[in-house]
């Protein structure tokens, strides 16, 4: 059994769908009852990793976990140790963590500091363990879904810098290779899409999507400050407002692991803006 934490999100919805296509037995797991309709046969528990005794349930007989931390315990919540305790006591086995291509290109800095130490953790745990370091998702730009159905208009920073984003599909397809396959073991995936793509970019892709022209509005760095601080935490925001604005040389690399996984390119920003038109319609 594989259990995936984070089931109702970016990837870990994709990924149950995956793994339930490809006859894995799942257990989708998530902070609260939402109203999903998961695929036949998927088992549905609700757990926090903020009480990792709740997870103790999910992980019940199971030989494989998709780890994922979101919201708070980016930067705060129990010791890594004590999850991974919970998760071993269970029965798994394998482990496939999603970290942040930052824990490498900007290494020491408080926003990576949590994910680093689970990292850490989860590499002196003992069981077999692979470790993904995505770039930016494309999903984020959801967040443009309200302007350009309203006002055919997207509002971003740093509009002319390009990052190399990926389709969190993409990211979903890699873990259940390294959830269900062997050959993955103490690897540590950097996870990219297959070019640089800018904000203005990202909003001629969208209209482009839509059949009808998308403006975009460049926002200086204090006004994208204000707008994120509002739903994430603000270590979060400065260095996702560096990486956006100043982005090193590494976190404009284009990486070949989603081809090595895979045996494919990832998607692209147009694909995944033309899939998932209906949301900005």
């Amino acid at each position: 059994m594989i259990v995936v934490t984070g089931a109702t999100g970016n990837i870990g919805a994709h990924l149950v769908r995956d793994l339930a296509e490809a006859g894995q037995e799942v257990t989708a797991v998530s902070r609260g009852s939402r109203d999903v309709e998961w695929p036949d046969g998927v088992r549905s528990v609700v757990a926090d990793l903020a009480d990792p005794d709740s997870l103790a349930p999910a992980v019940a007989g199971a030989d494989a976990l998709f780890l994922l931390v979101t919201g708070e315990q980016l930067m705060s919540g129990p010791d890594p140790e004590r999850v991974l305790e919970v998760v071993a006591a269970g029965g798994v086995r394998r482990v496939v963590f999603v970290s942040s291509q930052g824990v490498a290109t900007r290494a020491g800095t408080d926003g990576y500091a949590r994910l680093t130490a689970y990292e850490q953790a989860i590499q002196r745990s003992g069981l077999d363990w692979t470790i993904l370091r995505p770039s930016g998702f494309f999903a984020n730009t959801y967040a443009w879904a309200e302007s350009v159905r309203a006002e055919r208009t997207v509002a971003a920073p740093f509009g002319a810098i390009g990052l190399p984003s990926i389709d969190p599909a993409d990211i979903a397809a890699v873990a259940a290779a390294a959830l269900s396959e062997d050959g993955h073991a103490e690897q540590i995936y950097t996870l990219t899409g297959p070019t640089l793509s800018t904000p203005r970019e990202q909003a001629e892709a969208i209209g482009a999507a839509l059949g009808a022209p998308v403006r975009f509005v460049e926002l200086t760095r204090a006004q994208a400050y204000t707008g994120m601080s509002q739903f994430m935490p603000e270590p979060v925001v400065e260095h996702t407002l560096s990486i956006l604005g100043e982005p090193t040389a590494a976190e404009q690399e284009i990486s070949p692991d989603v081809r090595r996984v895979l045996g494919r390119l990832p998607a692209s920003y147009a694909e995944w803006a033309q899939r998932n038109r209906a949301v900005f319609a």
